[in-house]
Protein backbone atom coordinates (compact mmCIF):
# COMPACT_ATOMS: atom_id res chain seq x y z
CA UNK A 1 0.00 0.00 0.00
CA UNK A 2 1.05 3.50 -0.60
CA UNK A 3 1.86 5.86 1.90
CA UNK A 4 2.53 9.42 1.92
CA UNK A 5 4.02 11.50 4.39
CA UNK A 6 1.58 13.88 6.11
CA UNK A 7 4.11 16.65 6.23
CA UNK A 8 7.51 17.15 4.19
CA UNK A 9 10.09 19.66 3.52
CA UNK A 10 12.12 20.67 0.90
CA UNK A 11 15.95 22.36 1.78
CA UNK A 12 18.19 23.30 -0.47
CA UNK A 13 21.33 26.19 -0.09
CA UNK A 14 24.50 27.38 -1.96
CA UNK A 15 27.16 29.62 -1.05
CA UNK A 16 27.12 32.82 -2.90
CA UNK A 17 30.51 34.91 -3.31
CA UNK A 18 28.99 38.14 -1.89
CA UNK A 19 28.45 39.67 1.87
CA UNK A 20 24.98 38.69 2.95
CA UNK A 21 24.00 42.58 2.96
CA UNK A 22 24.41 42.37 -1.13
CA UNK A 23 22.00 38.78 -1.33
CA UNK A 24 19.35 39.44 1.61
CA UNK A 25 17.85 42.73 -0.42
CA UNK A 26 16.98 39.75 -3.60
CA UNK A 27 14.92 38.20 -1.22
CA UNK A 28 13.57 40.84 1.07
CA UNK A 29 11.56 42.14 -1.67
CA UNK A 30 9.50 40.59 -3.85
CA UNK A 31 10.11 43.43 -6.96
CA UNK A 32 13.39 41.57 -7.06
CA UNK A 33 12.45 38.04 -7.17
CA UNK A 34 11.79 38.91 -10.90
CA UNK A 35 15.21 38.78 -11.02
CA UNK A 36 15.93 35.59 -9.95
CA UNK A 37 12.82 33.03 -8.94
CA UNK A 38 13.01 29.99 -10.44
CA UNK A 39 9.08 30.11 -11.43
CA UNK A 40 8.99 33.85 -12.95
CA UNK A 41 9.52 32.16 -16.46
CA UNK A 42 6.82 29.76 -16.26
CA UNK A 43 4.20 31.52 -17.63
CA UNK A 44 5.20 34.48 -19.23
CA UNK A 45 1.24 36.14 -19.18
CA UNK A 46 1.21 35.28 -15.45
CA UNK A 47 -0.63 38.45 -13.65
CA UNK A 48 1.48 39.88 -10.71
CA UNK A 49 0.14 42.07 -7.88
CA UNK A 50 2.16 43.78 -5.64
CA UNK A 51 0.04 44.80 -1.78
CA UNK A 52 1.53 46.12 1.51
CA UNK A 53 5.08 47.14 2.00
CA UNK A 54 8.20 47.46 -0.52
CA UNK A 55 10.55 44.94 1.37
CA UNK A 56 10.72 43.33 4.57
CA UNK A 57 7.37 42.70 7.42
CA UNK A 58 4.36 43.10 4.85
CA UNK A 59 5.84 43.12 1.67
CA UNK A 60 3.31 41.10 -0.02
CA UNK A 61 2.56 39.81 -3.60
CA UNK A 62 0.09 37.52 -5.57
CA UNK A 63 -0.18 36.02 -8.91
CA UNK A 64 -1.89 33.63 -10.89
CA UNK A 65 -0.86 32.01 -13.82
CA UNK A 66 -1.25 28.95 -16.10
CA UNK A 67 -1.66 25.33 -15.38
CA UNK A 68 2.28 24.82 -14.55
CA UNK A 69 2.43 28.32 -12.76
CA UNK A 70 -0.92 28.25 -10.06
CA UNK A 71 -1.93 30.43 -8.06
CA UNK A 72 -1.19 32.25 -4.83
CA UNK A 73 0.00 34.73 -2.29
CA UNK A 74 3.70 35.44 -0.72
CA UNK A 75 4.29 37.66 2.46
CA UNK A 76 7.20 38.55 4.45
CA UNK A 77 5.77 37.72 8.32
CA UNK A 78 9.42 38.12 9.63
CA UNK A 79 12.22 39.72 8.36
CA UNK A 80 15.79 40.02 10.59
CA UNK A 81 17.94 42.27 8.35
CA UNK A 82 21.34 40.08 6.26
CA UNK A 83 19.96 36.91 8.18
CA UNK A 84 16.63 35.69 7.91
CA UNK A 85 13.50 35.74 6.15
CA UNK A 86 10.74 34.25 6.86
CA UNK A 87 7.60 33.97 3.97
CA UNK A 88 3.45 32.74 4.41
CA UNK A 89 3.49 31.36 0.94
CA UNK A 90 -0.17 29.90 -0.11
CA UNK A 91 -1.02 28.67 -3.13
CA UNK A 92 -4.89 28.73 -4.21
CA UNK A 93 -4.19 26.66 -7.54
CA UNK A 94 -3.28 23.64 -8.62
CA UNK A 95 -4.76 23.03 -4.82
CA UNK A 96 -4.56 24.84 -1.57
CA UNK A 97 -1.59 24.64 0.62
CA UNK A 98 0.20 26.38 3.35
CA UNK A 99 3.98 26.57 2.66
CA UNK A 100 5.90 28.35 5.34
CA UNK A 101 8.91 29.19 3.69
CA UNK A 102 12.49 30.51 5.14
CA UNK A 103 15.40 31.74 3.88
CA UNK A 104 18.83 32.25 5.80
CA UNK A 105 21.86 33.61 5.22
CA UNK A 106 25.14 32.59 7.16
CA UNK A 107 28.31 34.36 5.95
CA UNK A 108 31.18 31.73 5.25
CA UNK A 109 34.65 31.76 3.80
CA UNK A 110 34.14 32.80 0.38
CA UNK A 111 30.39 34.30 0.61
CA UNK A 112 26.98 33.78 2.25
CA UNK A 113 25.39 30.35 2.85
CA UNK A 114 21.84 31.00 1.63
CA UNK A 115 19.50 27.79 2.89
CA UNK A 116 16.03 27.89 1.57
CA UNK A 117 13.29 25.69 3.30
CA UNK A 118 9.97 24.87 2.72
CA UNK A 119 7.70 23.01 4.74
CA UNK A 120 3.96 21.63 4.30
CA UNK A 121 1.30 19.15 5.16
CA UNK A 122 -0.04 17.01 2.78
CA UNK A 123 -3.59 17.14 3.46
CA UNK A 124 -6.86 16.65 0.82
CA UNK A 125 -5.85 16.95 -2.79
CA UNK A 126 -2.47 17.16 -2.26
CA UNK A 127 -2.32 13.93 0.12
CA UNK A 128 -3.22 11.72 -2.95
CA UNK A 129 -0.73 14.07 -5.03
CA UNK A 130 1.61 13.22 -2.47
CA UNK A 131 1.24 9.35 -3.21
CA UNK A 132 2.46 9.77 -6.70
CA UNK A 133 4.82 12.77 -6.58
CA UNK A 134 8.09 13.53 -4.21
CA UNK A 135 7.94 16.70 -3.16
CA UNK A 136 11.51 17.56 -2.59
CA UNK A 137 11.99 16.01 -5.84
CA UNK A 138 9.37 17.97 -7.98
CA UNK A 139 10.20 21.19 -5.98
CA UNK A 140 14.31 20.31 -4.81
CA UNK A 141 15.02 21.42 -8.85
CA UNK A 142 13.56 24.36 -8.76
CA UNK A 143 14.94 25.35 -5.71
CA UNK A 144 19.08 24.97 -7.06
CA UNK A 145 17.50 27.16 -10.07
CA UNK A 146 16.44 29.61 -8.11
CA UNK A 147 19.93 29.77 -5.98
CA UNK A 148 22.17 29.75 -8.88
CA UNK A 149 19.85 32.56 -10.58
CA UNK A 150 20.08 34.22 -6.94
CA UNK A 151 23.82 34.19 -7.25
CA UNK A 152 23.74 35.49 -11.05
CA UNK A 153 21.42 38.37 -9.64
CA UNK A 154 23.90 39.65 -6.86
CA UNK A 155 26.83 39.25 -9.33
CA UNK A 156 24.77 41.42 -12.20
CA UNK A 157 23.65 44.09 -9.73
CA UNK A 158 27.81 44.55 -8.78
CA UNK A 159 29.19 45.13 -11.95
Amino acid sequence: MLRAMSTYEVRRSAVIPAPAEDVFPLVNSFHEWTKWSPWETVDPGMSRRYFGNEAGVGAGYEWSGNRKAGSGTMEIVESEPSSRIHVRLQFTKPFKALNPTTFTFTPVPGGTEVNWVMTGENKGAAKLFALLMNMDKLVGSDFERGLKSLSEAVAARKS
